[in-house]
């Protein structure tokens, strides 16, 4: 049976997609070369070819991909700027999560502060290695889950935000605010962006006044 593609379905997302990578009817179709986790925007790559497919994965593995996140964050992360080094294993009681562990695999994010807010804080992260959720394992160990993330405890700390509109809005996300920003392999040439999503950038929109400078916002 045939389907249409509505404006905004995931049907017209895959065909804008493939236009985008001048794939015609009948071509091969792209091969992914990483995922994102659900509900994370921002740039994923795909490959034309087998070999292109090879060279990039490699690149991921060998670590001279370098990736950048933005990430919006409860609370003030103290230092501004740093990393953050924990191992990191599936979660026993619940094998949709991770959790930190002595005994995982070593895992290393980088972050830096861009913009403090009350309650709140706006950063961009540089994960070193590439474990499954990561960024939001090592934000929520160290007391600053990202908004909208229901796995790791940023899901319902709005309930605290003193501006009703900011509440709301936060009130309404789905997902994590996580966005995958930049992806470059320098000796590929390859250097590629990708702009906040509508709902990160209207909340950062509403948080008009900075924290002041020793504030850490709630636990």
């Amino acid at each position: 049976m045939a389907t249409s593609s509505r404006p905004g379905s995931a049907e017209e997302a895959v065909r804008r997609l493939l236009m985008a990578c001048g794939v015609a009817t009948g071509d091969p179709l792209p091969l992914l070369v990483h995922r994102l986790d659900v509900g994370t925007s921002g740039v994923v790559l795909l490959a034309r070819s087998d070999a292109a497919h090879r060279s990039l994965s490699r690149a991921l593995q060998q670590r001279t991909a370098k990736k950048t996140y933005r990430a919006l964050v409860w609370g003030h992360p103290v230092p501004a700027r740093g990393a953050i080094d924990l191992a990191l294993a599936r979660d026993p009681k619940d094998g949709r999560k991770m959790r930190v562990t002595p005994n995982g695999k070593p895992s290393v994010t980088g972050y830096e502060t861009l913009k403090r807010y009350p309650s709140l804080a706006d950063l961009r992260l540089s994960p070193e290695t590439g474990r499954t959720h990561q960024i939001r394992v090592h934000l929520s160990a160290k007391g600053h889950p990202i908004a909208g993330d229901d796995f790791y405890g940023g899901a319902t700390r709005w309930r605290g935000v003193r501006s009703a509109a900011l509440r709301a809005a936060l009130q309404r996300l789905t997902h994590p605010l996580l966005h995958a920003e930049r992806i470059a392999i320098p000796e590929m040439g390859i250097d590629v962006t990708a702009p906040l999503p509508l709902d990160y950038a209207a909340i950062l929109a509403s948080l008009k006044e900075p924290a002041r400078p020793g504030t850490r916002g709630p636990a």
